[in-house]
């Protein structure tokens, strides 16, 4: 989402200056990234950002930065498949049944049984 007319930083007009909201499909590959450095950057030099939602490949989870009147940037997250979460910069609620609607998502590994240590006795 867009505050007003796009501004563009050149010509190739691919990177937006002027986003209110943007959303991230997290990849195994740029996930850290995309949490630290990318965010980082929007925080810093895009005022007009006041959400910023990442949405997880690997389970259902979507976490929503909103930018406080303070400038402090609050967390909150859904993991409920029937859960949902509603980012005011777009005056609607992302529901997890819609955005993961389709996917399907590895099991989950069962955990390993801790491995058994048997201590020699001491001789008497």
């Amino acid at each position: 989402m867009i505050c007003g007319e796009p501004q563009y930083l050149d010509e190739h007009r691919d990177v937006v200056l002027n986003p209110k909201l943007i959303i991230e499909v997290l990849s195994p590959s740029t996930e850290l990234f995309d949490r630290s450095q990318k965010f980082w950057r929007y925080r810093t030099h895009t005022e007009t950002l006041t959400d910023y939602v990442v949405v997880s490949q690997r389970m259902p989870l979507i976490e929503h930065y909103h930018r406080q009147s303070s400038g402090e940037w609050v967390l909150s997250s859904v993991s409920d498949i029937e859960g949902s979460l509603p980012p005011p910069s777009i005056g609607c609620t992302l529901k997890l049944t819609d955005v993961y609607d389709r996917v399907s998502f590895p099991a989950e590994p069962e955990e390993a049984e801790e491995p058994k240590i048997k201590l020699a006795e001491r001789p008497s």
